[in-house]
């Protein structure tokens, strides 16, 4: 019979509160998006300047990677989220494949993110705050995931890893947060100074 693991409490809680934050972002922007839809026109609350601008970003074909407005994915994405981690509290223990497509349904949000992440600052040069909270969201849903899944043994990796992450858990999303946040800092140096 396959091994079935919970998580703790802190782990659990976790992907509710990111999960939760994501669901938001997803559903602000998906109300502008529709609002935009209806009326070219409509300045979506979170476009403060040129740089800080959600409006340029919901126009893009990059809004739209898949044929649909990106934050759909996330309305559901983010509320898959919310349910495993919801079960967690409630004392649910889930099967390696399970904790395995978990991650890779994390893998392809962490990838996706990157992408948007990269557009955003360097093809679109605008930012949009809601999708700087999905991107936090996603960052830290999927190290903290990561590590759980490493630690747990359901991927091989080197003993020093799973001790790495035991120990320094919070370390790997704060990290890519920070370079996240350099990026941007550095993209519009000029403006953010001037």
């Amino acid at each position: 019979m396959a091994r079935a693991e919970g998580a703790g409490r802190g782990f659990a809680l976790l992907q509710v509160i990111m999960g939760a934050a994501g669901l938001l972002a997803s559903w602000v922007i998906t109300i502008d998006k529709f609002k935009l839809l209806e009326d070219p026109d409509f300045t979506p609350g979170c476009s403060l300047n040129p740089v800080v601008s959600c409006g340029n970003i919901m126009k893009s074909d990059q809004a739209s990677a898949f044929g649909f407005p990106n934050p759909m994915l996330g309305l559901v994405s983010y509320g898959i989220v919310i349910c495993v981690g919801m079960s967690l509290l409630a004392g649910a223990r889930f099967p390696g494949w399970y904790w395995l497509t978990f991650e890779a349904g994390a893998l392809f949000g962490i990838g996706f993110v990157t992408w948007l992440q990269f557009e955003s600052l360097y093809t679109i040069s605008a930012l949009c705050l809601w999708c700087c909270l999905a991107w936090i969201a996603t960052i830290f849903i999927f190290w903290y995931l990561t590590s759980f899944i490493v630690r747990n043994r359901f991927l091989p990796a080197p003993e020093w890893l799973r001790k790495f992450f035991d120990e320094f858990t919070l370390w790997p999303p704060l990290l890519h947060t920070g370079v996240v946040g350099m990026l941007i800092l550095t993209r519009w140096w000029d403006f953010w100074t001037g």
